[in-house]
C-alpha cells in the first residue's frame, strides 16, 4: 500500500471514516435487500430473456457469465438491460469496481476519447505494417520517453538516452502477445548467447502467475486448471515459488528468459519483494538471461507509478516489460518496452503483427497514456487509494471471522482473502446483486480494480455495498 503522507489527505479520510463508522465500529447495512437480480426477472418468454438464450446457442462457453446484459455506460457507471416490478424494460446502474478488469483506466464511454477514436476512423485505421504510420512511431517514442522519465527497465527516473541507446518499443494487439513476443524475444537473445551446441531455451515462471492463453503464454502460466486440456505446451519449463530465493537455483546457463509479475493480479494480488527482485535481475546477469517484468495489470499508473517497478533501484528492474490492459481504455493493443541490449539481437523478420500499431489504437493509447501521466490523475488515484485501503482494513477488522487480513496490493489494485475460498465467489455474487461489480481472483481473493477517475463518493458505495454483503454472508 502506498503511505498516506499528505496531511490533508489524512484528515479527508479521518472526516470520511467518522462519517461511515459508529460506536460500535459496525457494518453498513443499507443494501442488505437484493437490489439488482440476476436475470432482471425476466419472463422467460420475454426479449431480454430470448437475447440471453440466442446467445447460450451461438457464443461459445468459454466463459461463465450471469444473465446480465450490458448497453452502455459512463464513468464508472455500467447499464444493463432489465425487467421492472410491472414488466417493463429499464436500465439498470451497476458500479463498475472492475474497470474491465483494470482496463478502463479512464472510465466508460469518455468523450475525448470518443471523438479522436471518430476523428482517427475517418482518416486511417489500418495501412499494415509493411509502412510507417503516424501514430505507432510517436506512441513508441511516448513509452520510451516517459519510461526514461519516471524510471523503469533500466533506467533511473530523469535518464536520458545515448544516441542510439534508446529503448525500443514492439506494438501488438493484446497482453498475451506482448507476452508470447517477450518470450520469443528472450529466445533469441538466448539462441544468440548460447555459444556452444546447448542453446538457452529454458523459461521460469513463478505458481500463481497468469501471462496469458496462447500457447507459449500458458506455458508459464503453471495453474493445471489451464494447462492440462492443451498440453503439451511449450517444453523446457520451470517453476518457482514468488518471493522464495530457492527460485534462483532455477536459473542457469541454460535459462533463456525469467518472466514474473511485480504484483501477481489473478493468482491473488501478491506483491513480490524488493529484494527478491533485485536477486532474480542478479541471477539473470550472471548467467545471461532475460527479466520480463509482466506488468499488463499492474503497470501504467495502476499502482501509482508508470511501472510498478519504476521506482525501485535499477538493481531491480527488468530487461524486458510488456503491458496492454489500460493503455487505449479498452481498445485492443499491447506494447513490450526493451532494453537496448535485448532490443538488438531481434532483427527484421523474427517477429510481426497484422494489426498491432495500427493509426488508431496507436492515437488513442497516446492519448490515453498523456492522461494518464498528468498530475491531476495521479493526485486522484493516490487520494482514491488511500481511501479504499483504509475502508478495507476496516472491513479486516469488522468480519475478522470471515476475511484473512490485512489488505495487499498497491494503488488501485487491491485484495483481501476470504477464510472460506468458496466465499470469494459468493461475495461477487451479493455485491453484484446489489448494484457493485468487483472481482475475484486466486482460489479465495476478493480484487478490487476500480478506473484510476474514482471518486471517494464511488469508492464509499462500493464498500458500503461490500460491508453489506459481508452482513448477509454471515448470516
Amino acid at each position: 500500500m502506498i503511505p498516506v503522507r499528505q496531511p490533508t489527505v489524512r484528515r479527508a479520510i479521518t472526516h470520511v471514516l467518522r462519517k461511515y463508522s459508529t460506536a460500535a465500529d459496525e457494518p453498513c447495512t443499507r443494501y442488505l435487500a437484493v437490489t439488482h437480480p440476476d436475470g432482471a426477472n425476466s419472463p422467460a418468454d420475454s426479449p431480454l430473456a430470448k437475447k440471453i438464450a440466442r446467445f447460450g446457442e451461438t457464443t461459445l462457453g468459454t466463459y461463465a457469465r450471469p444473465p446480465v446484459i450490458f448497453t452502455h455506460g459512463k464513468g464508472l457507471d455500467l447499464y444493463a438491460r432489465a425487467i421492472d416490478s410491472e414488466g417493463k424494460e429499464i436500465s439498470r446502474r451497476y458500479l463498475d469496481f472492475t474497470a474491465g478488469i483494470a482496463v478502463n483506466s479512464l472510465g466508460h464511454a469518455d468523450d475525448a476519447i470518443a471523438r479522436l477514436a471518430g476523428e482517427q476512423a475517418s482518416t486511417l485505421v489500418h495501412a499494415s505494417n509493411l509502412y510507417y504510420n503516424e501514430w505507432s512511431g510517436h506512441l513508441a517514442e511516448q513509452l520510451a520517453t516517459l519510461t526514461r522519465e519516471h524510471g523503469g527497465v533500466g533506467y533511473a527516473a530523469g535518464s536520458t538516452a545515448a544516441p542510439g541507446e534508446d529503448l525500443r518499443v514492439f506494438l501488438c494487439n493484446s497482453g498475451t502477445e506482448a507476452n508470447e513476443a517477450a518470450l520469443k524475444f528472450a529466445r533469441k537473445v538466448g539462441t544468440l548467447r548460447s555459444g556452444g551446441p546447448d542453446r538457452k531455451t529454458a523459461l521460469v515462471s513463478f505458481r500463481n502467475a497468469f501471462h496469458g492463453r496462447t500457447m507459449g503464454a500458458l506455458s508459464v502460466t503453471p495453474n493445471p486448471k489451464y494447462t492440462i486440456p492443451f498440453a503439451p505446451l511449450v517444453g523446457n519449463t520451470r517453476v518457482g515459488d514468488l518471493n522464495d530465493n530457492g527460485a534462483y537455483d532455477l536459473i542457469d546457463e541454460q535459462t533463456a528468459g525469467v518472466i514474473v509479475e511485480p504484483i501477481q493480479g489473478e493468482g491473488g494480488i501478491h506483491p513480490a519483494d524488493t529484494e527478491w527482485l533485485a536477486g532474480l535481475r542478479k541471477r539473470c546477469d550472471q548467467v545471461g538471461a532475460v527479466l520480463i517484468y509482466d506488468e499488463i495489470q499492474c503497470g501504467l499508473f495502476r499502482t501509482g507509478t508508470l511501472w510498478s517497478h519504476s521506482k525501485l533501484d535499477v538493481a531491480a528492474h527488468p530487461h524486458v516489460v510488456t503491458a496492454a490492459k489500460p493503455l487505449a481504455n479498452g481498445f485492443p493493443i499491447g506494447a513490450v518496452v526493451l532494453s537496448p541490449e535485448v532490443a538488438r539481437a531481434v532483427v527484421v523478420g523474427d517477429h510481426g503483427t497484422t494489426f498491432g500499431g495500427n493509426p488508431l489504437a496507436s492515437r488513442i493509447a497516446s492519448h490515453v497514456l498523456e492522461r494518464l501521466s498528468s498530475p491531476e490523475l495521479k493526485d486522484n488515484m493516490r487520494a482514491a487509494s488511500a481511501l479504499l485501503f483504509a475502508r478495507l482494513e476496516r472491513i479486516t477488522r469488522m468480519f475478522e471471522d470471515l476475511i484473512v487480513g490485512p489488505p495487499r496490493g498497491r494503488g488501485l489494485l487491491a485484495g483481501i482473502s476470504m477464510r472460506e475460498p468458496s466465499n470469494a465467489g459468493r461475495v461477487v455474487a451479493l455485491a453484484r446483486e446489489r448494484g457493485v461489480l468487483i472481482l475475484s481472483a486466486g482460489a479465495d481473493t476478493l480484487r478490487f480494480t476500480p478506473s484510476l477517475t474514482v471518486s471517494a463518493k464511488e469508492v464509499n458505495e462500493a464498500m458500503d455495498v461490500l460491508e453489506s454483503s459481508l452482513t448477509v454472508l454471515r448470516g
